[in-house]
């Protein structure tokens, strides 16, 4: 395993240490009757955030999506346009 591997899971233990810290730290005051978080458990509910909200991508830049919109020519935001973007039911029925 290469140098990237190994700080991908440093990462992955540190973030999993600081989910359980925190969630120990918060919840159990906040919410009657919620249990503390063990390491694996943490580490089960980072994996079940990662799934449920699509965190951690890989290459990912919040806001690059639109800068590749804003650098699109005229022609191709109007075939963009065209092929993802429906008018809405009121648009339709009003032309």
């Amino acid at each position: 395993m290469g140098g990237g591997g190994v700080l991908i899971l440093a990462a992955i233990a540190v973030l999993g240490y600081a989910v359980m810290v925190l969630w120990n730290a918060v919840v159990p005051g906040v919410f009657s009757g919620a249990r503390t978080l063990n390491y694996p458990q943490a580490l089960g509910l980072l994996v079940l955030s990662r799934i449920l909200f699509g965190g951690f991508r890989r290459g990912g830049v919040p806001g690059r999506r639109w800068q590749r919109l804003e650098s699109l020519t005229p022609e191709e935001r109007a075939r963009f346009k065209s092929g993802y973007c429906r008018p809405h039911k009121e648009t339709e029925s009003s032309s």
